[in-house]
């Protein structure tokens, strides 16, 4: 079976990897993200790859950055078959690419040319997207830019949110990937040229972002709301505090009141948005506490809103 070098950071990557080694393929190196600190103990955490190269018992490469360093040396002189990247999080240099016997190979969350970029599952979600999928693709110098192996599209389902949608696609490019591969390396499959005129880019989510704002309409909330949860969550501004909302729906009732305004809050707790749309808040984490469906909320500070009251700030 072929020699491959790993490259992948998030969760997303540990379900391709482990699909490699149970297949049979000589895993010669992981290469993945330094640690870092997490949380508000700043913990040194380690990625989510990295442990699973560890318990696979996988030599773990960790450079700060890959191109120029000693790192990338020893892995060039592995002579591998494949690399192999699922969300590792830096640009690799051609001279790496071009090492490697067969192909150097990724398995980027989106049906491309829709979204290159870092946030592809993110955007599907923001964007409304009716489906998403993954490619597998050649990798070259410039961003998600290469020749096309395979395709697969799965629906977006109404309850999905980025977390869910990791998974799904973390498994359907391991299964995909590993139909794939076998292909590349007898040269029984066919690239094809990703069409330039339908590039979409998908650049990591940015602090402006993750802001729920009165301008939006309920729809166009509710999907920022699932395209940030798990990470790093959305939020609006109520009466000067940051209270995050990490699940709604779009209520099927319209309204007159002006954006930001309480529509109902006895037992749901329900905000006006644009276009006389109207946003349910499900579960709610105020600044300084934890998680907490809306029921709770309601029996704490919620109560004091009153109907048609504004309370979502600029």
């Amino acid at each position: 079976m072929e020699s491959v070098i790993f490259m992948g950071t998030p969760e997303f990557s540990v379900p391709i990897l482990k699909g490699l080694v149970e297949k049979g393929y000589d895993v010669k190196a992981v290469v993945t993200q330094p640690d870092k600190k997490v949380g508000r103990k700043q913990k040194i955490t380690k990625t989510p790859a990295k442990v699973a190269a560890e318990e696979l018992d996988i030599p773990v490469y960790q450079p700060v950055k890959l191109s120029g360093s000693p790192e990338l040396d020893e892995l060039m002189q592995m002579n591998a078959d494949f690399i192999v990247t699922a969300a590792y999080g830096q640009f690799l240099p051609t001279k790496f690419l071009n090492s490697v016997k067969i192909a150097a190979v990724n398995v980027h969350g989106s049906l491309l040319p829709k979204y290159r970029g870092g946030a592809p599952i993110q955007y599907s979600l923001l964007n409304g997207d009716e489906e998403t999928g993954i490619t597998i693709m050649e990798m070259v110098k410039q961003m998600d830019a290469g020749d096309i192996y395979a395709q697969k599209a799965i629906k977006i389902e109404e309850d999905d949110n980025s977390g869910k949608l990791f998974e799904k696609l973390s498994y359907l490019g391991r299964d995909l990937l590993l139909e794939t591969l076998p292909k590349i390396a007898d040269g029984t499959i066919q690239k094809t040229p990703q069409d330039k005129d339908k590039v979409v880019f998908s650049p990591n989510i940015s602090k402006e972002q993750e802001k729920i704002t009165k301008e939006m309409t309920a729809k166009q909330a509710f999907n920022l709301i699932r395209a940030l949860n798990p990470d790093p969550g959305a939020y609006m501004m109520v009466e000067g505090q940051r209270l995050k909302v990490w699940k709604a729906k779009v209520a099927d009732e319209a309204t007159s009141l002006n954006p930001g305004c309480v529509v109902a809050n006895k037992g749901r707790f329900a905000i006006s948005f644009a276009d006389n749309s109207v946003l349910d808040l499900l579960e709610l984490q105020p600044a300084g506490k934890k998680k907490m469906p809306v029921k709770n909320f309601l029996n704490g500070q919620g109560s004091k809103f009153t109907l048609g009251e504004e309370i979502v700030d600029e």
